[in-house]
Order: C-alpha cells, then structure tokens, then sequence
C-alpha cells in the first residue's frame, strides 16, 4: 500500500496545534504536503482529500468506499449528542430511507412559507437591541436561528413548551463552546459522572433532558395527531419504515435532535462570520445596501433570496468558512486506487472542505473576501462544498443558505451597525466548525432609511 505524505507527529499534538490555529495549521500542511495527505490514528490511516477530482473520485464511488457512521477517534458524546438511531448513526436502505424524510421539512413551499416568519423574528429580536451598546453578534444570531430551527422541526413557537426546549439547547450548545468543556473532552480520566454539578455529569444532564423533552413531545403529537402540520415531527409521526411500520417514538426522538443543534450551530457561526465580513469591507455592504435598496421596503422574501449579489456575498463568507471544516467520514470496504494512492480497506476518508476552499488555482486570492467570483464564476459541486457532497451532505444545506439571506437582507435593509473592534477576527475550531472567538462584537446605531423613499427615519435616539 502507498500511502499519500502526511505529518508524522502523534494525532494529539496534530489536534491541539489545529484547536489552537485550526486555519494556520491546515493551510501549513496544504502547502507542505498538497491535496491528499495521510494522518495515522494508531494503525489506522485517515486520509484528506482537497483536490476537487479526488473529492468527486472517491464521492462518486459506492462500491469500493462507504459511509462510516462512527469514524475512529470519535468520542462516546457525539453518539450521544445524536441519538444511537440519529441521521448520522444509520446507513444502507435505512440511511436512504430516513433521509427524504427529514429534508422534506427544508424544500419546496415549506421552505418558502418560512421566509416571512424569518424575516419577521429577525426583525423582533435585532430591534431589543440597546442603542449604543455592545452586543454579541452571535449570541443575537443564535436566538434567531434556534428559534427557526424549533419551529420547522418540531412546530413550536411561543408558550411554555417552548420556552423550555430553547433554555436546554441554548444551555447545552453555550457550554459545549465553553473552555471548561473542551479541556474535559479531551481528557478521558475527566469524564465522569457525578451528578449534574460535576462538568461532565452537568452535560450529560442536559442531554438526558433535551431527549426526554423530545420523547415527551413526539408522544403528545401522537396522541393528538393533526395531518394538516407541516412541521419535521409531524412527517415523522406519519411516515412509515421501509418494512411499511411506523417509526418508533425513540427512533423519531432521535431523528429530531441533530436538525434542531445542527441548524442553530452552524447557521449561528456562518450568519456571524457574515455579519462580520459585511461591515468589514465598506464596499461590499453599499453593493449589497444598492441592491436591497432596489426592491423597495417590506419586498417579497422570495425575490431578496433570488438577488445575485447577496447570493455571492453568502457563498464567499461559506467558502473562507464553511459549516464544516471537514466531510462526514467514508470508509474504504475493498481495495481502492485514489489520486494514484492504493487504500486498503479500513482507510477512513474525509474531504478537507476549508483547503479545498482555499485552493488558489480555483479561488485565485483566496484568503480575499471577493463576492464577484461566484458572479463571474459557476464552481462545481466539488470545489464549492461549504454543506459537504455526495449522500451525506446537510439536509439543511439549501434551508441554511436561504435563512442566510433573509437573515442578512432584513438587518441590513434596516438597522445601522458597526463592529467594536478593527482588528481582524480570530478563528476558534471545535467539533470541526470554524467559529469567530469572539463572536464578534456590534453595536446598533438605530434604524437605517431606505434610499429613495420618502418615509420619515424612524429613530432609536429620539
């Protein structure tokens, strides 16, 4: 077997120099080593593909290679977090089953009724921001993105159910980026549980309740079933497996949590890095200002998501930080030539989605933020892969993009922000998203006047 170059140093320190410079670390490597390159876990090769050939090569073939729902490294919270019968956890016929399901809440006139209430809770919640006082962009964005995400998957909006399901994710996720959790992840002998005032028995807590929550509600749904919903439980609850039997209450307790974590963690960290790039570059946000402008006030949601430049100006910000730093995991089930490379079977493969991004002979000044490529440019499926390819991409990955927008469109049509700091923000990496440290740090300026309208400014200052 010939395996492609790679660092020899262990796969700790490899992990801790890319938790503490995850960019600088892999864009290191890339230069050192190219677009395929092999890490040792032990005895097991893990190998990284940023060559877009060798993403469709290996992405293409089902034969030889196959989805592995639990890569090697993977830590027992991770099967925990997503259910043992969640999306990421199944494969085969139940994988291609189960899959249709989900994303039927995400397309078609689903995703377009949604658009108005998008616009509309984004409005509400950047409005209670105070006049001249720093806020967190990101933790502004997260309130506006689990809401969302409650909403489509399990169909609740107000009232003290979901009052309760927004505390426990919003707990969850805040203490999962926490400095105290990613010391503890990383040292087994700190993982234990001793009750819900030690660390790690303080999440497993919060896990145990969100899943009792969801078990609770799917079956309330049951009993009081209404066809006419057209929220994610509500298809989970009607369909059928593909042996023609309903779903389980524990199999669609587990199909719900990844949809509702997933789209606010990486909606939340891609609609910040957004927010950040836009009222970096002055030229950028009158373009997109220019453009909003032309639709008038309280314009259609379906013709700001159908508007090109800020459709470039999302996929540049989702190119320089994807979701995802890195692909779901395939293994190699036979033996199998990559980019000239002979697997074995048991080598695990992953597309390095952030160097794939980075690549200069296709994003030439790739580290520019310059929205007028994806206007001058149609990229394939395996140069941009900000959602990850193949079988395994996001469900939510066109919801997400089209919350984006709207997201953006309706603060930025209306309210003045700037950011507090000048200096370029610093990346942080765990569970291989890509956020900003400090979840960049805005503050409002009061309302902002369409141009060309006659419409008095409404103002925060008076």
């Amino acid at each position: 077997m010939t395996l492609p170059p790679g660092p020899k140093i262990p796969l700790w320190l490899l992990s801790q120099q890319l938790d503490t410079n995850p960019l600088g670390c892999l864009d290191a490597i890339y230069q050192r080593y190219g677009d395929i390159i092999t890490i040792m876990a032990g005895s097991t090769p893990i190998v990284y593909v940023s060559n877009p050939s060798g993403i469709k090569q290996y992405l293409t073939n089902t034969k030889e290679i196959t989805i592995s729902t639990i890569p090697p490294g993977d830590s027992p919270i991770t099967v925990g977090q997503m259910g043992q019968q969640g999306i990421l956890h199944i494969d085969g016929l139940v994988h291609k089953h189960r899959r249709p399901l989900l994303m039927k809440a995400y397309h078609g006139e689903r995703m377009n009724a949604t658009g108005k209430s998008i616009c509309e809770l984004t409005e509400k919640i950047i409005s209670q921001q105070t006049i001249a006082k720093t806020f967190i962009a990101n933790e502004m964005l997260s309130k506006i993105t689990l809401q969302v995400a409650i909403e489509v998957v399990i169909g609740l909006r107000e009232g003290e159910r979901y009052e309760k399901i927004k505390h426990l994710y919003t707990s969850c996720m805040k203490y999962e980026k926490s400095p105290l959790f990613e010391i503890i992840k990383k040292l087994p002998f700190a993982q234990l549980d001793l009750g819900r005032l030690s660390p790690w028995g303080y999440h497993k807590y919060l896990l145990k309740e969100i899943f009792q929550f969801l078990y609770d509600e799917v079956k309330e749904r049951r009993k009081q079933a209404d066809s006419s919903r057209t929220d994610m439980l509500n298809d989970l609850i009607f369909a059928c497996d593909e042996t023609g039997k309903p779903l389980s209450d524990e199999e669609v307790r587990d199909l719900l949590f990844l949809p509702i974590s997933a789209s606010n963690n990486g909606a939340t960290d891609s609609l910040t890095w957004l927010l950040y790039w836009v009222h970096s570059l002055t030229d950028v946000r009158e373009q997109l200002l220019d453009e909003l402008d032309s639709l008038g006030e309280n314009p259609d949601p379906m013709k700001i998501v159908a508007l090109p430049y800020l459709n470039a100006v999302c996929n540049e910000a989702l190119r320089i930080y994807p979701s995802s730093m890195f692909s779901l995991a395939r293994v190699v089930v036979s033996p199998v030539e990559i980019m000239g490379y002979e697997l074995i079977p048991g080598t695990i493969l992953f597309t390095n989605i952030y160097s794939t991004h980075q690549r200069e002979d296709v994003y030439p000044e790739p580290k520019q933020f310059k929205p007028e490529r994806f206007l001058e440019n149609k990229f394939s499926p395996y140069e941009f892969i900000p959602f990850g390819g193949g079988a395994r991409s996001c469900i939510a990955g066109a919801f997400s993009s089209f919350q984006m927008k709207l997201v953006l469109a309706t603060i930025l049509s209306n309210y003045k922000l700037t950011l507090v700091n000048k200096r370029p923000e610093q990346a942080k990496h765990s569970n291989d998203q890509c956020y900003a440290k400090s979840g960049v740090k805005m503050v409002m300026h009061g309302r902002r006047q369409h141009q060309g309208k006659s419409r008095p400014l409404v103002s925060d200052f008076v």
